[in-house]
């Protein structure tokens, strides 16, 4: 792709001007619509050292409010950054509905600086997770705008000249720009097949030559306003066809597991044998968990289930087992206005410990394929959609090395109503029930309808469903902590 842009290409002082003036009253007359609309903004910026990124990024931010975006600049991952997924860093700095975020580099620093070949196992995953990730984003109604400034090597050399002849600015050319000036024709190819493997049809790749700074600056106004008239035109006039053919889960191998009406829910524990195997099974996961925090593997645990089922209680049992410093329960309600704001999964990429540590939802992203999509707190092309985006999150939180242990806590209809009625009852207890609880309740076969397909679309070889019966609240006690037991066993066998 790089062999395309003309590098002597240039533009006069007098027609910059005259270009300049008009682009950048278009691109101060989109902040209002951008913000009124609702619609986010990402623009990043790739390319060679010295090409003039910092430049035109200072250009194209004078255009807008400083309220209504944000810069971040991206260098190597601190050692906290590190013991996170490798697009979390990115994850928690996307923009809101109606703001903008610009990138001084961004995810792609992560495929280009570790100097291996392009096309090894790692540098294929990081692109396809990249791939995924803007994907991701502009479903969501995300412009994700991305340019690389592309300069020559004989240019590049003189503009690092220039630049360590002052003491005030020798500093920004490392030793590491040194190399790479001498090794032009290798990171050429390196930066030419990653242009090449991520540009797709929902975020291309502008590439623009850097030699001419006006001329630079001319384009980069220009890709920009088009960009986001364009995106606020389709905002306007969206409209969706949905047919069944929309469900896509991505393409996994899936466990099968039983309907849950077809789950027998008769198993029980004595008192005195549930004391006795929670207390053992206790005090196994606590030694496991000090193995995980040595050996730094991050474990995720997502607990969904019927209201009443007994999640609160049966988190409380594994979290006993657990140094208080190495495990954090997030519970998961609706969403705030902030976390609306933005990508779905946003709230839960945000809210990830770091390696070595557990996290356990109480209730968590399949929010989407059962209450969001019951109520229509979202559209049906979301929900369809929202199998494979769930996935893809769950692929890349195994690829960082964590353990996913998913658990759907059953009872039975007559089980809960009976639950419900000793939560009213108990003046202890009554805040566990509300209004909401009952109107749940009556679409009960819509959400049974719901957690059927969800388990059949996302209950992968990686991140299995476990189903447990929770008719007997000692039973599935126990049976959680066995399964959590064995599958980090099994990690370390």
């Amino acid at each position: 792709m790089l062999e395309k842009v003309d590098l002597k290409e240039t533009i006069s002082h007098d027609k910059y001007s005259e270009l300049s003036k008009k682009l950048k009253l278009k691109l101060s007359s989109l902040q209002q619509p951008i913000k009124q609309k609702g619609l986010p903004v990402v623009v990043l910026f790739e390319g060679w050292g010295a090409a003039g990124k910092g430049s035109l990024i200072s250009k194209l931010i004078l255009n807008f409010d400083p309220r209504g975006f944000k810069v971040y600049s991206i260098i190597e991952p601190t050692e906290l950054e590190k013991r996170e997924p490798v697009l979390w860093r990115y994850w928690t700095k996307i923009p809101k509905r109606g703001q903008m975020a610009v990138f001084d580099r961004s995810w792609y620093f992560d495929v280009y600086s570790e100097e291996k070949d392009i096309t090894d196992a790692d540098s294929m995953r990081r692109m396809d997770g990249i791939n995924t990730f803007e994907r991701q984003l502009t479903d969501d109604g995300y412009l994700v705008i991305k340019f690389f400034i592309h300069i020559g090597q004989k240019g590049q050399k003189e503009r690092f000249e220039n630049l360590c002849r002052d003491k005030n600015t020798a500093w920004r050319v490392t030793e590491l720009d040194w190399q790479r000036n001498h090794h032009y024709d290798k990171y050429y190819r390196i930066f030419d097949k990653m242009l090449e493997y991520t540009d797709t049809e929902n975020a291309p790749w502008h590439i623009i030559s850097g030699t001419d700074k006006k001329l630079a600056a001319i384009k980069v106004y220009k890709t920009v306003a088009d960009r986001v008239t364009a995106a606020l035109k389709a905002k306007e006039n969206a409209s969706i066809i949905i047919t069944d053919s929309n469900i896509d889960p991505g393409k996994y191998n899936f466990a099968v597991l039983p309907k849950l009406a077809d789950v027998p829910l008769d198993k029980k524990l004595s008192a005195d044998v549930y004391k006795k195997e929670l207390k053992e099974k206790q005090h196994t996961l606590s030694v496991l968990h000090g193995k995980i925090y040595r050996k730094k593997v991050p474990v995720v645990i997502a607990y969904e289930g019927w209201d009443a089922a007994g999640k609160g209680g049966n988190i409380r049992r594994v979290a006993k087992a657990l140094d208080p410093r190495g495990y954090e329960v997030v519970p998961i309600a609706a969403p705030t206005p902030d976390e609306k704001a933005r990508q779905y999964l946003w709230r839960f990429w945000t809210n990830l410990q770091h390696d070595g540590h557990v996290t356990i939802f109480d209730r968590t992203w399949y929010g989407r394929v059962m209450v969001e999509r019951i109520e229509g707190f979202c559209g049906e092309e979301e929900w369809h959609r929202a199998y494979k985006e769930i996935n893809e999150f769950e692929r890349e939180l195994y690829d960082w090395g964590a353990v996913i242990i998913k658990f759907w806590l059953q009872i039975d209809k007559d089980e809960q109503f009976k639950r419900f009625r000793t939560r009213q009852n108990t003046p202890s207890k009554r805040w566990k029930i509300t209004d909401e609880d009952w109107r749940n309740r009556e679409k009960w076969d819509q959400y049974e309808t719901c957690v059927n397909e969800m388990i059949k679309y996302t209950s992968t070889d990686f991140a299995p469903w476990h189903i447990i019966e929770s008719q007997d609240k000692k039973y599935a006690r126990v049976k959680t902590l066995d399964i959590i037991i064995d599958t980090i066993r099994n990690i370390f066998n």
